[in-house]
């Protein structure tokens, strides 16, 4: 199970330039076993974003005991790259063809000041207020199997766009908004296009029913802002039979919170 801060990478697969979290992990594997190995990834995050719980696998040698390779490789990875935990799996699982559902999280924070220590985690929108009941309105009609060609990016190499939706929610704390999307697959730039029509939605612009008429007719040329990449985090990934312990990879990318009632008494300067 795997965890990177986005900010420096170039996504996760590995292309002829750019830093990308798959060359990176597959260099520090071949510093181990003397040759090339590839590692293969549950889903493919673009540039910028990050995972708190993307899974991978690869083929090693057995001499090595599976629970060992987090510490091994970490030894051999950069600061914003981290091995949280490792585990032998069944022959002919697979990270990617496995996974039953993959989870994404996106995160806006909505005070007007900006905040040094959630800017590279976080959408700053501060231009108008965001109404997280429109928002929840609009994502209901998500679940379930839908075409989603709307919120496919240009370059995809998927041959069609349907996808299962289990779960869309909206919740706020504080000045933090929080988007979960959890469907069986995702499409290219899918999440963060949603969100930028969801933003519009949050602010009025557009109603709850326009966005829905939207994506079911398939008008990707109404859908034109995406979102910036930082906000959005890969949050977890499901398999029927996981090896390793949910309390390590459930929830694995900490919410923000700063509440709206801040206590002050203690500081008469302040609560005067």
């Amino acid at each position: 199970m795997i965890q990177y801060q986005g900010t420096h990478f170039q996504g996760w697969q590995r292309q002829p330039n750019g830093r990308t979290v798959q060359e990176e992990i597959e260099q520090a594997v071949a510093m181990v076993v003397g040759y090339p190995t590839t590692v293969h990834a549950a889903g493919r995050t673009d540039s910028g974003v990050h995972a708190a719980a993307q899974v991978a696998h690869f083929d090693a040698p057995a001499h090595i005991p599976a629970h060992r390779w987090a510490d091994i490789l970490n030894g051999r990875l950069s600061s914003d790259l981290l091995i949280r935990a490792s585990a032998l799996v069944a022959p002919g699982w697979h990270a990617r063809f496995s996974a039953k559902w993959r989870r994404y999280r996106y995160t806006l924070y909505t005070e007007a000041r900006p905040n040094l220590f959630v800017h590279p985690f976080v959408w700053h929108y501060y231009q108008a207020n965001l109404n997280e009941s429109l928002i929840q309105s609009a994502l209901n009609p998500l679940v379930g199997r839908h075409h989603l060609a709307a919120f496919q990016r240009a370059g995809s190499s998927r041959p069609h766009a349907w996808v299962e939706v289990q779960e869309a929610v909206c919740q706020r704390l504080g000045p933090f908004l929080y988007i979960e999307v959890q469907a069986s697959g995702f499409l290219y730039g899918m999440m963060r296009l949603l969100v930028g029509m969801l933003v519009q939605v949050g602010i009025g612009q557009r109603s709850p029913e326009s966005f829905k008429r939207i994506w079911q007719q398939e008008q990707r040329h109404e859908v034109k802002h995406s979102a910036p990449a930082q906000g959005l985090c890969l949050l977890r990934v499901g398999y029927l039979d996981f090896p390793i312990d949910p309390q390590i990879w459930f929830d694995a990318f900490p919410r923000f919170f700063l509440g709206d009632n801040r206590d002050f008494s203690c500081f008469p300067y302040l609560s005067n």
